[in-house]
């Protein structure tokens, strides 16, 4: 594997239990790809004049340990597959004592920046991409999902499901010019950032009910694992929404898959499936939740969506 980002997170970086936010996990992802571009004979597909450049299209993400301010953090990666004009590439962060703290495997797709059409590989940057195959260390498997398992077809991720299934609306908003990349098109690292400002919305007073079951422990939220799929990228002042829907229940975790739709179309931007638990803040370590709590759970995101 290659080095590709090396750094911290600062106090900004962290949610209200005080790790890392989910969306700057992705952010360092998406640096770690840059320098990837790089190493690969790519350096102009992140600069506005760039002929091409690499998006994400699947996405798996297992968060191991948390990360909090101030700590050394360092970033490496390989390739795991190549295709005609798509990869796939594992990237990880760990600690400055070496422990695992994040893994991401990571489906990319090598575009045109005029169409946005996949555009196949050089000869030269397949030997450059030959030269960097590696393999995923056992600790940093996934464990929720197959991320190589069928995804739903993009043509029946609509709007009519959403109705048809009787999700919530739990997140709306605009993408603003600041959230968009060299390119126009919004940084994938919104997606997850958007979908984690709109959970609230949904769980926070279930989470309190939780906690006050459990004897009114101080609690929080933790997601273990993520599987997201980009569909479409939107660009500056297109519109989103948030649907979700209780996906899996195993033990003390359970699984919501969002979709992220426009609400102009009725068609996907994104869609994604998170493993999470609720945590005791003091304890460090997940809270059940009784079989009635998880029945209104159902309650406030019916089951019907998948990713």
């Amino acid at each position: 594997m290659i080095p590709l980002w090396q750094g911290s997170c600062n106090q900004w970086d962290c949610d209200e239990m005080g790790h890392m936010n989910v969306r700057i996990y992705v952010e360092k992802q998406l640096e770690g790809m840059v320098a990837l571009a790089s190493h690969l004979g790519l350096p102009e597909a992140f600069r506005p004049n760039g002929p091409s450049t690499l998006v994400p299209i699947d996405q798996h993400i297992r968060f191991v340990r948390e990360v909090l301010p101030g700590r050394p953090l360092a970033m490496q990666g390989c390739v795991l597959e190549i295709g005609e004009h798509d990869a796939v590439i594992y990237q990880e962060l760990r600690h400055g004592d070496g422990q695992l703290a994040a893994a991401f495997r990571t489906r990319i797709a090598h575009i045109d920046t005029a169409e946005g059409e996949p555009f196949p590989w050089t000869a030269r940057t397949r030997r450059k991409m030959e030269q960097l195959i590696g393999t995923t260390p056992e600790e940093a498997l996934p464990r929720s999902f197959d991320p190589d398992a069928p995804g739903l077809p993009y043509a029946e991720i609509t709007m009519e499901k959403v109705k048809a299934t009787g999700v919530r609306q739990i997140g709306m908003g605009a993408v603003p010019p600041g959230h968009c990349g060299a390119h126009g098109w919004m940084e994938p690292s919104w997606f997850i950032g958007r979908i984690s400002d709109s959970v609230p919305n949904l769980l926070y007073e279930w989470r309190q009910k939780v906690a006050e079951n459990a004897g009114g422990k101080r609690m929080g939220a933790a997601v273990l694992e993520y599987r997201l799929r980009y569909h479409r990228l939107p660009r500056a002042s297109d519109l989103y929404t948030v649907h979700t829907s209780l996906g899996k229940v195993a033990g003390k975790t359970h699984s919501l898959v969002h979709w992220v739709m426009n609400p102009a179309t009725g068609a996907a931007w994104a869609t994604c499936e998170a493993v999470a638990i609720t945590l005791d803040l003091d304890a460090r370590k997940a809270i059940p939740a009784p079989p009635e709590m998880l029945g209104e759970l159902e309650a406030l995101a019916p089951k019907g969506l998948t990713v």
